[in-house]
């Protein structure tokens, strides 16, 4: 059994004192005092103790007590001016063509919606054009005769025997250029030359009835024209088989059947 002195001071509780030195010194003290008790182990014979300088260098064991603390480590920013303002500028950049888009979007939806009332009011206006139009069309030709008279001048000449041969038509006579009118709606399916008649004009009707004007002086109309009752169709003259200035006019029933003008005309409040 081993036992220590007390101290030489004869103080009882003397070594509280030691804890006010520094960490180091007492470590070491505490390193040697191991050492001087492992070694009076092995002077007493056979102790299994082994000295701690014999498995860890003493150095390396103060050392790493006495180690001081990890330096701390300050993150410093350094400010450079004309970055910051560069900074700045493509911020204000990005937020100025945030807002100049923006404007454009707006500008483009109002003018989408100004093109879209404009073609709306365009149509609603040739809408109503167009019906006030065809108002007008369908009151003028409500006003329109049905039937026309074909000239203005003298019943010179009749529908049947003459000087040997048939007159298949009537004459009016007139001036030269008085104008010839068509009797009814229809389609001029011939203006041209013809035999006997020097020039002439036939008009189809919408009931196949077929009118003819002969020894016209001047056509002015064509083939496939739509032409009214009452419309201007040539000017009187005196051209082909003729002994003056006149109109002859005939109606052939079903586009073949020769008939009495007079008559036709008659039934259609038409007196010659």
């Amino acid at each position: 059994m081993f036992s220590t002195r007390p101290s030489a001071t004869g103080k009882r509780g003397a070594h509280r004192a030691e804890d006010d030195r520094k960490p180091v010194t007492g470590k070491v003290a505490a390193v040697v005092a191991l050492g001087a008790l492992a070694s009076v182990g092995a002077a007493g014979g056979g102790s299994a103790i082994t000295p701690l300088a014999a498995s860890t260098d003493l150095a390396a064991a103060i050392a790493v007590s006495g180690a001081p603390e990890a330096p701390v480590i300050e993150t410093r920013h350094e400010i450079q001016p004309g970055l910051e303002t560069a900074k700045l500028m493509r911020s204000e950049g990005l937020m100025a063509r945030q807002h100049v888009t923006q404007a454009i979007q707006h500008a483009s939806a109002g003018y989408t919606a100004r093109q879209a009332e404009l073609k709306r009011q365009q149509e609603a206006a040739a809408a109503e054009a167009a019906r006030v139009a065809a108002q007008k069309a369908a009151e003028e030709a409500a006003r329109r005769p049905k039937v026309a008279k074909p000239a203005e001048g003298a019943f010179t000449s009749g529908f049947g025997a003459r000087w040997g041969t048939t007159h298949y038509g009537v004459d009016i006579a007139n001036s030269i250029g008085t104008p010839i009118l068509s009797a009814m709606d229809g389609v001029v399916i011939e203006a041209g030359p013809a035999s006997g008649f020097g020039l002439w004009v036939r008009v189809q009707h919408g009931d196949g009835t077929v009118t003819i004007y002969g020894h016209v002086n001047e056509i002015l109309v064509s083939e496939g024209q739509q032409v009214a009752a009452g419309q201007q169709i040539a000017t009187m003259g005196n051209r082909g088989q003729s002994t003056g200035p006149h109109l002859h006019f005939e109606v052939w029933l079903n586009g073949s059947q020769k008939i009495d003008p007079v008559g036709w005309l008659g039934e259609r409040g038409i007196n010659l």
